[in-house]
């Protein structure tokens, strides 16, 4: 059985969106000291979609 290709647009979106992600909680990190949690979740959140793309992307 093999899986579905997955389109070159939606890597690059994904990859955009996890750098957008994890650029973002740095940011927050740093302005708000108050929103460590928030920023901590944006930088894991951006992590996972890196992971995702890595996966989707290792040759069956």
């Amino acid at each position: 059985m093999n899986a579905a290709p997955v389109s070159g647009t939606v890597l690059s979106v994904l990859m955009l969106a996890g750098l957008v992600l994890a650029a973002g909680g740095c940011v927050l990190f740093v302005r708000q000291p108050e929103s460590r949690k928030r920023a901590w979740l944006m930088i894991i959140a951006g992590l996972v979609m890196f992971a995702n793309v890595a996966i989707w992307t290792i040759p069956v």
